[in-house]
C-alpha cells in the first residue's frame, strides 16, 4: 500500500466533537486525516441552538452539571475534570471567539452566529495541519480480529493507529447525521441501543394551538398526565407550533413523555398563572377589572396574557362575549376564565421525528468504553465520541459540552 495513505489518526465526521479530536490529536503531533462527507464542515453546529449555538452550560459546580447527564454521570467525572466547562471558554475565547452567558446559564458566541464556532474550529484543524478531506463519505471500513485494519474512501484504502469515531447519531439527517457509525460499530462488536428522539418538539392536536402557531406562552407550567394520573411538571416558556409545542421547556420533556407514550396516551395541562393558586389568581383578575371596569374584556385580557394569544385564548371560554364590558362579568365568568387559563388544554399525539431532533439519544453503552480517554473496550484500536454514545442529555448547552469533551479526550489520546 502506498505510504501515503497511512495515518497516524484517522478521524471520521467533521462535525462538533470530530474537529475538536481532529485539532487535538494534530496539536500533539500526529499526522491526522479527518473524513467529512459534507462538503463542508460542522453543518449541524452551524444551525444549533437557532443558529445561535448553545456551546456550553456555565454551571460550575461539577455535581450539579453533570446531574443532567441522568445515569451517566457517575462515568463522566474524569473526563470533565479534564476538560470541562472552564476548558471549554478557554479554548473559545484564546481562540478570539468571546462569550456570554444568558438565563439558564446558558453560553453563546457574543456574536449570536454558530458560523462563528464553525470557523473557529475549522481554523483549528488549519492550523495544526490536519488533512482535512471535504465531500468524502467513509465507504467502508475493514475489520479483522476485532481491529479496523483499514477505511475505503475515495481515493482508495487509509489506515492508521488509530481511528476516531465521530459520525454523529441521527437527528437532523439532513446534515449528514443518518447514524452510519452505529452500523460500523455493530460490526465491530458494539452493543447499540437503537436511537429515539428525546429532545424534540411533542405533536399535540389541539386546534387552539394552531390558531396561535408563533406565538410564546412565557413563564408557563406544564403538567402531563396518563389518564387521571400526573406524571410530573415542567415550567418555562413554550412555543406553540402548526405541529404542536415547542421550545426549551418542551424539549426538556420530551424523553420523559416519550417514556409515557410506551404505556399509553398522554395529556397536559399548561397553568399561564402557575405562580398563583386559583384563588390568587382570581383576586388578581377582580382587580385589573376595577381598575378597568369601563374596557372591554378582550382589551383587558390582553395586559394578562402573552402578546397575540389574547383572541385565540378567549375563544377557549365561548360562553363569554369578548366584547362584554367588564364590569358586566359575573363571578361565575370570571371563575371559568381563570379555570381555563390555568389548565389549558393539551392533547399529545406523539413526538416529531429526527429531522426535528435536537439530541437523540441511542449508541454504545458507556460500560463498553474506557470513559477515561473513550477507546472502546471491544476494539482497542477506536475511540468513540459525542452523540455515537449512549448519554441522555438536555437542552441548554449540555450536548455540545459533551462533543467538546469527548473529542477533545479522544484526541488527546489518540
Amino acid at each position: 500500500m502506498d505510504n501515503t495513505h497511512h495515518f497516524d489518526v484517522i478521524v471520521i465526521g467533521g462535525g462538533a466533537a470530530g474537529l475538536m479530536a481532529a485539532g487535538r490529536a494534530a496539536e500533539r503531533g500526529r499526522k491526522v486525516l479527518l473524513f467529512e462527507k459534507n462538503k463542508k464542515v460542522g453543518k449541524k453546529l452551524s444551525i444549533s441552538g437557532g443558529g445561535r449555538c448553545n456551546i456550553t452550560n456555565a454551571e460550575e459546580d461539577l455535581k450539579v452539571l453533570l446531574s443532567n447527564y441522568g445515569s451517566s454521570e457517575q462515568f463522566l467525572y474524569s473526563a470533565f475534570s479534564e476538560f470541562g466547562v472552564k476548558e471549554t471558554f478557554k479554548f473559545f475565547e484564546s481562540r478570539k471567539l468571546p462569550l456570554k452567558v444568558e438565563e439558564r446559564k446558558r453560553v453563546f458566541p457574543k456574536s449570536e452566529k454558530a458560523p462563528d464556532v464553525v470557523s473557529t474550529l475549522t481554523e483549528y484543524v488549519a492550523n495544526e495541519n490536519v488533512d482535512l478531506r471535504l465531500g468524502t463519505p467513509v465507504r467502508q471500513i475493514l475489520v479483522a480480529d476485532g481491529l479496523i485494519k483499514s477505511v475505503v474512501a475515495s481515493g482508495g484504502e487509509y489506515t492508521a493507529d488509530s481511528y476516531i469515531f465521530a459520525s454523529g447519531g441521527v437527528s437532523h439527517p439532513e446534515t449528514g447525521s443518518t447514524g452510519d457509525g452505529f452500523a460500523w460499530l455493530r460490526e465491530l462488536g458494539h452493543t447499540v441501543k437503537e436511537p429515539t428522539p428525546t429532545i424534540v418538539p411533542l405533536k399535540a392536536r389541539d386546534a387552539w394551538i394552531r390558531t396561535l402557531m408563533g406565538k410564546t406562552l412565557t413563564a408557563t407550567k406544564i403538567t402531563f398526565y396518563q389518564g387521571n394520573k400526573k406524571c410530573f411538571a415542567s415550567s418555562g416558556d413554550i412555543l406553540l407550533t402548526h405541529f404542536g409545542l415547542s421550545g426549551p421547556t418542551i424539549l426538556n420533556s420530551a424523553g420523559a413523555v416519550s417514556d409515557l407514550l410506551h404505556t399509553g396516551p398522554v395529556t397536559a395541562r399548561i397553568d399561564l398563572f402557575p405562580k398563583l393558586d386559583v384563588g390568587e389568581s382570581d383576586k388578581m383578575l377582580v382587580d385589573y377589572f376595577e381598575d378597568y371596569k369601563n374596557k372591554l374584556l378582550k382589551n383587558v385580557i390582553r395586559e394578562l396574557l402573552p402578546p397575540g394569544t389574547a383572541d385565540g385564548l378567549l375563544a377557549l371560554v365561548p360562553s363569554i362575549d369578548p366584547e362584554k364590558k367588564v364590569h358586566s362579568i359575573t363571578r361565575e365568568e370570571r371563575r371559568s376564565l381563570i379555570d381555563t387559563f390555568k389548565t389549558l388544554p393539551v392533547n399529545i399525539s406523539g413526538l416529531m421525528g429526527y429531522d426535528k431532533a435536537v439530541v437523540a439519544d441511542g449508541g454504545v453503552p458507556l460500560t463498553e468504553m474506557d470513559m477515561r480517554t473513550f477507546r472502546s473496550l471491544r476494539s482497542p484500536n477506536i475511540f468513540i465520541v459525542g452523540d455515537l454514545l449512549n448519554i441522555k442529555r438536555p437542552s441548554g448547552g449540555f450536548s455540545l459540552q459533551l462533543c467538546w469533551t469527548t473529542g477533545y479526550i479522544a484526541g488527546n489520546h489518540a
